[in-house]
């Protein structure tokens, strides 16, 4: 009886990641949510390029490429996080397979994951970098800015070094 209970009880545990699910169904939806910004800065800087200056016309593409980066960001969390957490996605064979599905591990996602984070926070410290020449930055929010991309940074270098340590000692992770 305790065994037939105890196996309902794990499987039942067992079922549970699809709980996550719907989780990622609202990334992706998530990632529509991006591409409807990405069309509209797309479409605002179109007919302003005939006079943007060469700031502008990069300051609008280093948005366009963080809204980018971050639905990248996103795809990643999905695909991995789906086939670590909830089930296999079943695509061998297929010609479009990223190379790194299926092969990501906890700890290869958490450094994509710090990699993307630190990318984007790059981009926006970029974006307020060259628009000091063109309106106000108070430099304390520069220097809080700077200070968390620099946190942003250590932390992934941090995390990098501890998973590099722990494959080496035979760590599980």
């Amino acid at each position: 009886m305790i065994k037939r209970l105890e196996y309902w009880f794990e499987n039942a545990l067992f079922a549970s990641r699809w709980i996550l699910a719907p989780f990622y169904v609202g990334l992706v939806l998530s990632m529509v949510l991006l591409l409807v910004v990405f069309c509209r800065e797309f479409a605002e800087a179109v007919p302003a390029a005939v006079t943007m200056s060469i700031e502008e016309a990069i300051l609008k593409v280093l948005t366009l490429l963080d809204l980018a980066l971050a639905a990248n960001l996103i795809l990643v969390v999905i695909l991995a996080g789906y086939e670590n957490f909830v089930s296999k996605i079943d695509t061998e064979g297929h010609e479009d397979r990223p190379g790194w599905m299926g092969t990501t591990s906890f700890a290869g996602l958490k450094l994509k994951l710090y990699a993307s984070i630190v990318a984007i926070s790059g981009i926006q410290l970029l974006k307020v970098f060259m628009g000091l020449g063109h309106g106000s930055v108070d430099p304390g929010t520069l220097g809080w800015m700077t200070l968390i991309h620099f946190t942003f940074v250590i932390t992934a270098i941090l995390s990098a070094l501890t998973d590099f340590l722990s494959s080496r000692t035979g760590s599980v992770h």
